[in-house]
């Protein structure tokens, strides 16, 4: 009984683990990352102010 139970246990695992997997959001190309990473950057910079950028990614930026 208890080696069912393990059995069971790892399929569930490994059908959780691949769940995970297939609900990812789509990977956009790098051309498309590039440019909204610039279109940030720009952005940050108008916001906070040249040189006082701390962090920017395609979604988001922080200040210093």
């Amino acid at each position: 009984m208890t080696r069912f139970f393990a059995v069971t246990t790892a399929l569930a695992a490994a059908l959780l683990c691949t769940a995970c997997i297939s609900i990812s959001p789509e990977v956009k190309n790098p051309a498309s990352q590039a440019a909204e990473l610039a279109r940030m950057g720009e952005q940050a910079v108008k916001t906070c102010g040249e040189g006082k950028v701390k962090e920017v990614s395609t979604k988001s930026f922080s200040c210093q």
